[in-house]
Formats: C-alpha cells, structure tokens, sequence
C-alpha cells in the first residue's frame, strides 16, 4: 500500500511512502483489539477506592435495646450496617485492576489497529516535521494545511521529540507520540494518524514479520 509523502509546511510531495503490508494490511482481530484497550485502561485505574466497614467506623458496641419486647425489630449496636451511620455492607476494597496480556496478542492489537486506520484512509505520511524549538503555531500551521483542524491527530513521531510534544500541549485535540511507544488505544482514538516517514521503518521492526519470527 503506498500513500503521498507531505513535506513539513503540509503540502504534497511527487514521492509516495510504502506501508508495510505485515503491519498495516492484516484481517483484523477486532476481540484482541478490545482486549488490549481494556488492558490499558484496566492498568490507568488506581484501585484506591475503600468504604468503612462495621469495624472501622466510630461509634458505641453497646446493644442499643433489649432484644424482646419494644416492638421494634432486633437491633445490635449503633455500627450496625442496617443504620444510618453504621458501616458499609461488601463496600469497594483497595484492589488491583492489571490484566495480562502476551506480546502477540499485543503486538496483533496494534497492527489490527493500524489496519484500520490505513484502510479507512487515516494514514498521512510526512517527510519530517522539523521542529526544533516549541512552535505551537507552526504545529497548527500544518494541522490546518492537512485539513486536519477540526479532527483528532496523533502524531508519530521518529524518536523522542520532546520540542514537538510541547508544541503540542495546548492543543486539545492533537497528541503526540513516540512511534515505538504508541498503544492500541492511542491509534483507535485518533481519527488521523500523521507519521514520520523514518518512523515507518521503526513501526515496522517493531510489529513485522521480523518481530513476530523473534517472538
């Protein structure tokens, strides 16, 4: 699959880029997509929820009336859960959420993932993005170019760019993010994917044929 090769200022270059096949046009494996993206918001959640219990809430063990003969129905200390200020009945406990996932599967997540995005035409190649300083201007400057104002981009970029990613920041709608540590989650909530022309050879070390032999 080949796609054209945008210069930095956002226009169209005579080159094309050729999209690894093995990682941008495979079938698909929609259950293990869904199962990496859970994996990964499975692993953001904190798990620090925790509700007071009978033994830890304050106040008196003392039985609060007879058992028999109030008319009332029986009734044990104040901490019970059954009032009002008593303690939580199965509440939430400090737990951990981590699922596991092996790297095949999370390997086929991400290229299931970029097949998709390649497939429905989401895929833009530039040649470089050649920002060496924090430009947010620049950034939107072609973001606006690429039509691509009112959409969700992920920049991919060859390495670590750390000029880029701050100009980046105070776009709500952009994000960026190193070519090799960018998860299944990332592509499927971008609507365009914009990509370095070297980190294609990254992505494709990383999540080839080559890859999957080694594993």
């Amino acid at each position: 699959m080949e796609v054209k090769v945008y210069n930095a200022n956002g226009n169209a270059t005579k080159r094309k880029a050729t999209l690894d096949p093995a990682v941008f046009d495979i079938e698909p494996n929609d259950h293990v997509v869904w199962l990496d993206v859970r994996r990964i918001q499975a692993h953001a959640r904190q798990g620090t929820h925790k509700a007071k219990e009978r033994s830890e809430v304050r106040g008196s063990t003392r039985k609060l009336y007879r058992q028999k003969g109030t008319g009332y129905a029986r009734a044990g200390d104040a901490k019970s859960p059954i009032r009002r200020s008593g303690g939580t009945i199965f509440g939430p406990r400090p737990r951990q959420y981590r699922l596991k996932l092996n790297k095949k599967e999370t390997r086929l997540a991400r290229r299931s993932a970029l097949t998709y995005k390649a497939r429905g035409e989401a895929c833009l190649v530039i040649d470089e993005l050649g920002i060496d300083k924090v430009r947010t201007k620049e950034l939107l400057a072609l973001i606006t170019a690429l039509g691509l104002a009112d959409k969700k981009v992920l920049f991919l970029t060859n390495g670590h760019q750390p000029h880029v990613y701050n100009s980046s920041r105070n776009l709500p709608n952009v994000s960026v993010k190193n070519a090799m540590g960018a998860s299944t989650l990332d592509i499927m909530k971008a609507d365009v994917i914009v990509l370095e022309e070297a980190a294609l050879e990254s992505i494709s070390q990383q999540l080839g044929e080559s890859a999957s032999a080694e594993a």
